[in-house]
């Protein structure tokens, strides 16, 4: 069986961004059995916005997780740019991440011994990229961070790190971009500014942006508003109006 991941024909390209079928995903606990997700049938466009809504313990998270292959599912099939995550092996894995998906955390995880410049030439040093500090120093200054690529994140306030987060994520050039609550851990200010960066990063790029969010008024920025309750998808709203 195949277990490592290698870079997608150009015609990939027509496929959906994510596809999920029938996934479902069970975790132990000293109860028994929960189930997280109870049968997620869900697609998304190459280039669409979709945010992702629901109480807290719908799963949300975990569909995510999913999505970026950082959680197993139970049963069903994952699909990121055509290709099926399930015969992945680890290192398979991290190298299709790598490849074609920035995460954009709520608690930013970046490396504390690491500079924000360092900070962001990870991923590309990962896919051995010769560039990646090059590359990592023109990514902050999209984010306007020039100035504070020597800092440490200790050293960064909370829409600093949001903001390296955000260059970290989108300096290998990932097709698709998962955001889990970016704004969660930011003032309203901050968190508005932080949204519009990213916003208009994936604009510019023509990324696939999936947002996990509990504020509505960001989620009715993107196309489209899925609905996620008790592990299921319980409702989707078409967004476009407030998206144009």
């Amino acid at each position: 069986m195949e277990n490592t991941y290698k870079s997608p024909a150009p015609s990939i390209a027509e496929q959906p961004a994510i596809a999920l079928e029938d996934v479902h995903v069970t975790l132990p606990s000293r109860a028994g059995p929960v189930d997280i997700l109870r049968g997620i049938d869900f697609s998304v466009a190459d280039g669409e916005t979709v945010a992702i809504v629901g109480p807290s313990g719908a799963g949300k998270s975990t569909l995510l997780m999913v999505m970026a292959g950082l959680e197993r599912v139970t049963k069903g099939k994952v699909s990121i740019a055509g290709t099926d995550l399930s015969p992945l092996n680890e290192d398979g894995l991290a190298r299709l991440r790598a490849t074609h998906i920035g995460i954009v955390f709520q608690a930013f995880h970046l490396v504390p011994t690491m500079t924000a410049l360092e900070n962001v030439a990870l991923p590309l040093e990962f896919l051995d990229r010769d560039d990646a500090f090059s590359v990592a120093k023109e990514a902050l200054k999209e984010v306007g961070l020039s100035h504070r690529e020597s800092h440490f994140p200790a050293q960064l306030s909370g829409g600093e790190k949001q903001r390296v987060a955000i260059a970290r994520a989108l300096s290998p050039g990932p097709s698709l971009i998962l955001a889990d609550e970016p704004t969660g851990n930011l003032d309203l200010k901050t968190g508005q500014q932080v949204m519009d960066l990213l916003f208009a990063l994936k604009e510019r790029t023509g990324a696939t942006l999936l947002l996990i969010t509990h504020d509505r008024s960001l989620a009715e920025r993107c196309e489209r508003m899925v609905t996620l309750a008790d592990g299921r998808i319980a409702s989707e709203e078409e967004e476009r109006a407030a998206a144009s």
